[in-house]
This record gives C-alpha cells, sequence and structure tokens, in this order.
C-alpha cells in the first residue's frame, strides 16, 4: 500500500500522471458557486442558531445531578416562566446548563429553587448568571474589525511577497468563500454560533492562506522555468504544480484533521466541554473546507487572471502552433506508402 501512494505520488509529481484542476475549472466555479450560494441563502431561511453570549439571556448551571436530564429543567422553568425559550444541555454527564430569555432577579430566584427542587440538589448547587447581549455585540465588532485588518494585511503581504497582486487576489477569494461556506454549514446544520465558534473560524484564515502560498509558491517555481522553449502552456505549468503539491495538501489535512477530530469527540463527547466543542468543530469544517478551496478555486482562478497577459498569450499561442505542427507532421508521416 505504502508504495502504491509512493508511486502514485511520484507520477503527480513529474506529470506522467495528472488531473486537470485547472482545465476544469468551470465545473470548478459552478459547484463552488452553489455551495456559497447555499451558505448565504439557507441560513436565511433556517435562521442562525447564535448562542446566549450574542443574544443575551440568563444562564443556569446545576453540578452534581444524579439523574442529568433535560426534561426537569424544562419544566422547572414553564413553572415559572411559561412563556419563556429554554434551552438545555448536559454538561459532562453529571451537570446540566439551562439557558432562558433574559429573566428578572425575583424570576431567577425562583427558577433556581425550582431548578434545586427538581433535581433533588442544595440551592447552593445551581448557579446562575446574567449575559447582555452588548457583549455579543462587541466581540461581533472586534472580529469584524479583525478580519478586515488581517485580509487587508495578508493580502498586501502576499502581493509583495509573489511580487504580483493577482496570486494574492486569488488566495484572498478563496479565503473569503472558506469563511462563508464555512460559516454557511455552521448555521445550516444548526451547530451554536458562540465566540468560540467565531474564535475557530477566523483561525482557519491561516490554514488556508498556509496550504494557498504553498501551492503558489510551486506554482512560481514551475513558471519562473518557463522560458521561450518551455513546452507547456501557463495554466498547464500551474495544473503541474498543483498536481505536485496535491499528497502534501492532502497529509497535510489529514495530520491537522485527525487531532482537531480527537479534540472534538474528547471535549464534546467525553467532557462535555462547549468551548472545546466549537473551536473544534469550526477547525474541523475550516480545514477541509480549505483544502478544496485552494486546489479548486485558488490555482485556477489564478492562472485564469494570467492567462490574458501579452507575453504569457503569445507564449501560449506559441507552444499550441507548435503542436499542432508536430500532430500534422506525424499524421503525414503515417500516411506516407511504405515500400
Amino acid at each position: 500500500m505504502a508504495n502504491r501512494l509512493t508511486t502514485f505520488g511520484n507520477d503527480l509529481y513529474t506529470g506522467k500522471r495528472s488531473f486537470n484542476f485547472v482545465g476544469g475549472r468551470k465545473k470548478w466555479y459552478a459547484i463552488i458557486g452553489v455551495f456559497v450560494l447555499l451558505s448565504v441563502v439557507v441560513p436565511l431561511f433556517t435562521g442562525v442558531n447564535f448562542s446566549i453570549e450574542f443574544r443575551g439571556g440568563s444562564q443556569f448551571q446545576i453540578s452534581d445531578v444524579e439523574n442529568a436530564t433535560a426534561e426537569p429543567a424544562i419544566e422547572a422553568v414553564e413553572s415559572v416562566v411559561p412563556e419563556a425559550t429554554t434551552k438545555v444541555t448536559i454538561v459532562g454527564g453529571t451537570g446540566v446548563r439551562v439557558q432562558t430569555d433574559q429573566l428578572s432577579q425575583d424570576e431567577s430566584h425562583e427558577v433556581t429553587s425550582a431548578l434545586a427542587e427538581a433535581y433533588d440538589v442544595p440551592e447552593s448547587e445551581v448557579t446562575s448568571s446574567f449575559i447582555g447581549p452588548s457583549w455579543g455585540a462587541d466581540v461581533t465588532r472586534q472580529a469584524v474589525v479583525g478580519l478586515i485588518a488581517f485580509v487587508l494585511l495578508a493580502a498586501v503581504i502576499m502581493a509583495l511577497y509573489f511580487r504580483t497582486w493577482k496570486m494574492s487576489a486569488a488566495a484572498i477569494i478563496a479565503l473569503m468563500v472558506d469563511l462563508v461556506v464555512t460559516t454557511g454549514i455552521y448555521a445550516a446544520v444548526g451547530f451554536e454560533i458562540s465566540p468560540a465558534a467565531m474564535i475557530g473560524i477566523l483561525t482557519i484564515l491561516s490554514y488556508s492562506l498556509y496550504d494557498t502560498v504553498v501551492v503558489f509558491d510551486k506554482i512560481r517555481e514551475n513558471t519562473a522555468e518557463d522560458g521561450e522553449q518551455s513546452r507547456r502552456t501557463f495554466a498547464e505549468s500551474v495544473n503541474l504544480a498543483v498536481n505536485q503539491t496535491l499528497v502534501r495538501s492532502i497529509n497535510t489535512s489529514v495530520v491537522a484533521a485527525l487531532p482537531v477530530a480527537a479534540i472534538l469527540f474528547i471535549g464534546a463527547g467525553v467532557l462535555g466541554a462547549d468551548t472545546l466543542r466549537d473551536i473544534s468543530l469550526a477547525l474541523l469544517i475550516g480545514i477541509l473546507v480549505g483544502t478544496w478551496s485552494t486546489v479548486f478555486l485558488a490555482a485556477p482562478l489564478y492562472s485564469q487572471l494570467r492567462e490574458r497577459e501579452p507575453a504569457i498569450h503569445r507564449h501560449d499561442l506559441k507552444v499550441l502552433k507548435e503542436r499542432e505542427r508536430a500532430v500534422g507532421a506525424s499524421t503525414s508521416a503515417e500516411a506516407l506508402p511504405t515500400a
């Protein structure tokens, strides 16, 4: 098995075997466009499940519960404030977290007593807190400012590093697609958008750019080696670079995804830690999305942006004409009668 993978990777690197990522860009653009459209439209109908940190409300935590189920909490809250929206989460198997709409001080005290009675624990085992929506608005504002600053700084640095704004533009567009699709998946399946999830979503920016820079470095190396005598078109050089780094991209994604998946399983399934769950879930989705956006969007888009440059266009026409002449000469040779 290992020998087959080695052979497969070597064939991709030498060009003996190749996937036409750049040539099939119209198809990839259409598929990615559908994902982006769904990521924007679906949450408009299903709504976005923001955590209590963003919407505000009251939260109660019951610890050391023998029978940690949600029904007693729901009934206890309804007995005090029947119209309140209640969300119950089992934490670590012996804890119960109850989130409701904003309650008054008297209502919070009554709910605390009702929860203690429902779970047969002392009131000291029930803690309550209030979270105002202004905190979430402040976090959102700071996250947006940080995102804009990061994108602008990354765009400038990549343009200077690669010495072309087109490579920077392709990388940033792919990055924005990663964010939109990751957020759309999160919202569409009903995952809660919490501050931890936002941190995870913003963290994938660095991973997505890292994968893109690795591929673009190889693209720059291949295209820099192309001179007037090169038999490859610009698109073929870009496609070769994507194939040469494909195994590395896959390996990097797998190596990054496995520990994140382990954190997700341990944090959510074993420890019941919502913060670990939210961050790792966003990272896992982002790693997978970031890998395919580099291969199917960033590289083909960069090739498309450069192909119309006069020097590259002339070189591509020259290569294609030489191939046509070579095919014509071969066909003529085959048609000559044999003695």
